[in-house]
């Protein structure tokens, strides 16, 4: 019954993709049409898409960024895995509980697939933590949190730029457009402490013997954000990943991957192989695997 009800969920989902496909085409049409008119290309003259960097911002991506982008990535993929797996998947696939290490009421159990999605979701934090400073010590703050409210026009001309697929000319290397801007700073900055926020509150580790506090932060409303925070995510590395491939991906690759300004291939191969890894790990979290990784850190049980 499980498994036919997942086909007939990825069915609808299925139906979408034609339906989606018609509407871009739809807008891009609308939007070459707009740019035909000369107060939107004087708008898009006066605000060519980007803000100047403070005075000092680095020049160029450091190699930590590399690999925290990875890192971010890698994790993330197995949180959406097994947050769509506690979600759907309404059989126990085993249970975790933890070694009673002094007396006292008997440790709680939980299933294999939110263990897996509670140490992820750990990582994540972590790896997030020292993103945020890296991010200040090199000064590469600039590059994503916003400096002028020139950047709104900014972006809404990127947006106008993108949409009419005359993509405009940039070089992330120096500085990024104000539309990517915006959107880093939304996913460091508002995103990822929604997702942190809400899904701490729905896990054991919150503090249930704190009532005024419960009433005031209902489990029901982090669950209202915490859904929709995922697709957030889900939406914006699809986005991403292909304005990163139609925008110049041998050099954009290059800035992310192996922080360089060129058209080598080293940017390229790191990512293929790093995306190679990530579709393996997401393949790997089943019942079995999780078992033999979670075994260490407790009791396993079928």
């Amino acid at each position: 019954m499980a498994a036919a009800a997942d086909r007939r969920r990825w069915a609808r989902l299925l139906w979408l993709i034609p339906a989606v496909l018609v509407l871009m085409a739809a807008a891009v049409l609308a939007v070459r049409g707009l740019r035909t008119l000369p107060a939107v290309e004087e708008f898009i003259a006066r605000f060519p898409g980007e803000t100047p960097l403070p005075a000092g911002t680095p020049v160029g991506l450091g190699a930590w960024l590399g690999w925290q982008h990875f890192l971010t990535a890698f994790f993330l993929v197995l949180i959406v895995r097994s947050g769509w797996l506690v979600r759907t998947n309404r059989r126990p696939e085993g249970f975790w509980v933890p070694r009673r290490r002094r007396p006292g009421p008997p440790a709680k159990k939980i299933r294999l697939y939110l263990w897996l999605h509670l140490v992820v979701d750990a990582l994540w934090i972590l790896n997030g933590v020292v993103f945020v400073i890296l991010l200040f010590l090199t000064g590469a703050w600039a590059r994503i949190i916003p400096t002028s409210w020139d950047v709104v026009p900014n972006a809404l001309s990127v947006a106008l730029q993108y949409a009419s697929l005359d993509w405009p000319t940039e070089n992330g290397w120096i500085n990024y457009n104000s539309l990517q801007q915006l959107a880093y700073f939304t996913i460091v900055f508002i995103a990822a402490p929604l997702a942190i926020l809400s899904g701490a509150r729905m896990s054991m580790l919150w503090p249930q013997r704190y009532p005024r506090l419960n009433r005031f932060y209902r489990v029901e409303l982090a669950r209202a954000v915490h859904y929709p925070v995922m697709l957030f995510f889900v939406l914006f590395v699809i986005v991403h990943v292909t304005l990163v491939l139609a925008t110049g991906a041998v050099r954009n690759l290059n800035h992310m991957y192996a922080a360089q300004d060129g058209e080598g291939w080293a940017g390229a191969i790191i990512f293929a192989l790093s995306a190679v890894l990530m579709i393996a790990a997401w393949f790997a979290v089943r019942p079995l695997v999780i078992r033999v990784i979670a075994a260490p850190f407790g009791t396993v049980t079928r």
